[in-house]
């Protein structure tokens, strides 16, 4: 009898260490395949915007619609080429929104709109995925390039956020380029606020007033992004804009507060956003995108799909975002008629749009 309950422990005994083993094996098997499903796509990639909003092709002439192609890739091809050399993604997203500041295209820098007191302010941020470290600022009329503001202020201050008087001191402290509030004078521009203040003042006589031409519907929109992933693993996204036509009291939007208007995430993505403000913050679209993907496990695509077509027109509010996650796939999501957008992957594949299909 003794042999038997002997002989029948034995057996119980090897059957447990097989079945151990056999799970061991399963879970190896399992960690395998995960690995496989999460390589990288491209080893590196950089994505643009230049602003959203009612851009259709019948409004645009030949002519402008090659200068903001032939910018947009001008742009983009300056991020690229720091990426292919091996540059940080923080350089490639400076660099590239450089390129759209210094153009009177563009609703930042030399193009940035007008507020109703008839000046130019400027907002940016920029975000690095790798330390979650950030800079942005708010309110400066004289730097002529705000996203460098931005960046020093990350890299060279205690603090995230700088604003008027004070960032610009900041910035003169740094060496910043300084330039007179004229340099941001554009006739476009100036004659856009007309357009909207004339819209107002009729408003105000006339409660049936409709919008009478893209420039009111745009009057909200308008900004350049950039985001990146460099052969290092790291992510970064930057944000600059003029802002609202016509804003008063200071008004600040998405562009530089931090998990609305810019957010990286070396876990997750980078995001960049561009659309009407208010709404861009109370959702607070770009880490949303971030969180959407880390605690729902949501893909890029996915995430920026439900929160861009569901979640910011829920709201009210409208515009897009550009985005790359941490494996190299990037996404141009956006709810209006255009956004001037323009990607690159590893393989030097350029994809260039401006409207909706």
């Amino acid at each position: 009898m003794k042999k038997v309950i002997l002989l029948f422990t034995i057996i119980i005994a090897f059957s447990s260490c097989k079945n151990k083993e056999e799970l061991r094996a399963i879970s190896k098997k399992e960690t395998a395949s995960d690995s496989t499903e999460v390589q990288k796509t491209s080893e590196f990639s950089i994505v643009i915007h230049g602003g959203a909003g009612t851009i259709l092709k019948k409004n645009m002439t030949p002519e402008k619609e090659a200068a903001y192609l032939a910018k947009l890739e001008e742009a983009i091809r300056v991020g690229y080429n720091i990426l292919r050399h091996g540059g940080s993604s923080l350089d490639a997203v400076e660099k590239t929104i450089n390129v759209m500041e210094d153009s009177p295209l563009f609703n930042a820098g030399k193009g940035a709109v007008f507020t109703n007191a008839g000046t130019n302010e400027l907002d940016a941020s920029i975000m690095d995925g790798s330390t979650l470290n950030a800079g942005a600022s708010a309110g400066t009329k004289t730097v002529r390039n705000p996203i460098n503001l931005a960046r020093t202020i990350m890299e060279n201050s205690p603090h995230v956020m700088l604003s008027g008087a004070g960032a610009e001191t900041f910035a003169k402290e740094h060496d910043l380029e300084i330039v007179d509030s004229s340099y941001f004078y554009t006739e476009d521009r100036f004659q856009s606020l007309q357009h909207v203040k004339e819209y107002e003042a009729k408003k105000q006589t006339d409660d049936k007033t409709a919008f009478y031409d893209s420039t009111i519907k745009d009057s909200k929109f308008g900004t350049v992004g950039c985001v990146a992933l460099d052969k290092h693993g790291n992510l970064a996204a930057g944000t600059s804009t003029g802002g609202m036509t016509n804003k008063r009291w200071g008004r600040i939007g998405d562009a530089p507060i931090i998990g609305a208007g810019t957010y990286a995430n070396n876990n997750t993505c980078a995001v960049s956003s561009t659309g009407w403000g208010e709404f861009f913050i109370r959702a607070m679209v770009a880490h949303d995108i971030s969180a959407l993907m880390e605690y729902k496990a949501l893909s890029l695509k996915e995430a920026a799909k439900e929160v861009i077509q569901e979640k910011v027109p829920h709201l009210g509010g409208d515009g897009g975002i550009i985005a790359v996650d941490k494996y190299g796939n990037m996404v141009m999501e956006f709810n209006t008629a255009g956004m001037y957008r323009a990607s690159m992957n590893d393989e030097g594949k350029l994809t260039i749009g401006i409207y909706k299909n």
